[in-house]
């Protein structure tokens, strides 16, 4: 017999996490549903090779120009938290100019004061502060930015005062000091006996069926950790399982608006790093301390710069580029063994959601992306732009990464044209109600700053319209409870 629930979520990132929270405290049934595993602090250790296996999502990468322009190596939590577990949590709002695009892309009308009320209250709940608690290697990076006329300036993050700026963000958190969805929304929650959460749990479809004269969600069917279906009924079903995996989802159920899948933006970034003469310790401290935000508009550049950061030994040595190409042999294991004289920024530029995400006919994942110029300018000046302060900081050699992203944003755009949009304006799907996608796929455009403080606004902001239920989809349930305040 099928369990019943107001609201099943799919995904427990910035998105699902947020949302799957926000209900349980206001009294609604929900169920959260994760793909990956239930890991927390007491599991967190700086080993590298083991937090890529047991909380990451396998590498994947999107393929530019398929394949004949390189690629792009996707990094993503899965685990609990999702990505919020293992990213650096720098904390931004999106730009009125952000928003500008958003309306050009899907005829949505939204700006910042749509979001203000609900950037407000992640923030709060998310103590986001200033971290201009510098380390050396800022402070030698930082003379560099002047030379160019640029300034490094502190970042907003959502880390707490137990950060001990161990470098361990990556890897999950060991003081939980570095925030995440797990710690602030879903773990208080749990622990009351408001939310049931299953880990391990990947969902294969959402359940759709004929009523009232078109299509509804009715719940989802996933699988657990020994391999056993279960399916779950839901007045209404939240996907969330990020820009890759959240058009997949709505595809195997058989959700046919051929918008599903495209817009996908890569956010593309390169780490760049300095060697100095001096041990600069780049990977003990808190990996995203300060940034440069001098070109962040596309009339200005349209690129961000993030300051200091360097990969862990692995990432770091199997990355590394210079002009002739990737590095291997003995050039690579003398960079190597100098890994405390390197440090580095990470130069992220703006896209224009020309990707896709594609399944094959045999049910695979394929990613692809493609850059017109005017991008691939962007992505050459933040390279040219960092490799220039670096070595005004007294850099005596530059190295570099090849293009990644922790940012995939867009895949299921929100609007209020269903011909150039997958859900409306409150994330609910064009074509199956009581379905909503609450996660960074709805992005209509890739914002020009991370984007999970973004994220998690809209995500608060579809929770309050879940619960305020205007098209009755959850008034059968039981009494809810007032909402909690942060």
């Amino acid at each position: 017999m099928s369990e019943h629930f107001d609201v099943a979520v799919v995904g427990s990132g910035a998105g699902g996490g947020v949302i799957a929270g926000e209900l349980a405290q206001r009294g609604r049934s929900v169920v959260l549903l994760e793909a990956g595993p239930h890991r927390t602090a007491a599991d967190f250790t700086r080993w590298e090779a083991e937090a890529t296996h047991k909380i990451w999502w396998p590498f994947r990468q999107a393929l530019i120009d398929g394949g004949a322009g390189g690629v792009i190596g996707i990094i993503a939590g899965r685990c609990v938290g999702g990505t919020t577990t293992i990213n650096t949590k720098v904390a931004l709002r999106a730009h009125e100019r952000d928003f500008a695009k958003w309306e050009d892309a899907g005829g949505l009308e939204f700006g910042p004061d749509d979001l203000a009320p609900h950037y407000d209250r992640v923030e709060s709940a998310l103590g986001v502060r200033e971290r201009s608690d510098w380390e050396r290697c800022i402070h030698t990076l930082e003379p560099g930015f002047r030379a160019l006329g640029a300034e490094l300036e502190p970042v907003h993050s959502y880390t707490d005062h137990n950060c001990m700026k161990c470098g361990s963000c990556l890897q999950g958190c060991p003081t939980n000091a570095g925030k995440s969805t797990m710690t602030t929304w879903i773990h208080p929650a749990w622990a009351e006996g408001k939310l049931d959460l299953r880990a391990e749990a990947p969902v294969e479809r959402v359940l759709i069926e004929e009523r009232n004269g078109g299509r509804e969600a009715t719940g989802v069917e996933y699988v657990d950790a020994a391999g056993e279906r279960h399916s779950i009924e839901a007045d209404a079903v939240v996907v969330a399982g990020g820009a890759l995996n959240t058009p997949q989802l709505l595809i195997h159920s058989g959700v046919g608006n051929p918008q599903v899948g495209r817009n996908l933006g890569g956010h593309p970034v390169r780490l760049v790093y300095g060697l100095f003469d001096e041990p600069q310790d780049a990977h003990m401290v808190y990996p995203i301390s300060s940034h440069c935000m001098e070109h962040q508009h596309d009339e200005d550049g349209g690129f961000v710069i993030e300051a200091a950061t360097i990969q862990d030994p692995i990432g770091f040595a199997i990355t590394l580029e210079d002009e002739n190409g990737p590095m291997w042999g003995e050039p690579l294991v003398e960079a190597a063994r100098q890994y405390r004289h390197w440090t580095g920024v990470l130069a992220m530029a703006n896209d224009e959601n020309n990707g896709a995400v594609v399944v094959e006919e045999d049910g695979g994942e394929r990613f692809d992306a493609h850059f017109e110029p005017s991008e691939q300018k962007r992505i050459d000046d933040a390279l040219d732009f960092s490799r220039r302060a670096i070595e005004a900081a007294g850099a005596t050699r530059v190295l570099w990464s090849g293009l990644a992203s922790t940012h995939v944003q867009g895949s299921c755009r929100m609007g209020s044209d269903p011909e150039r949009s997958v859900v409306d304006g409150h994330g609910e799907s064009h074509d199956v109600k009581r379905l909503f996608v609450g996660d960074s796929s709805v992005i209509p455009r890739t914002l020009s700053v991370n984007p999970s403080l973004t994220i998690m606004a809209l995500a608060d902001r579809l929770a309050q319209h879940l619960d305020e239920d205007p098209n009755g989809y959850l008034e059968s349930r039981g009494a809810k409870t007032t909402a909690v305040a942060w």
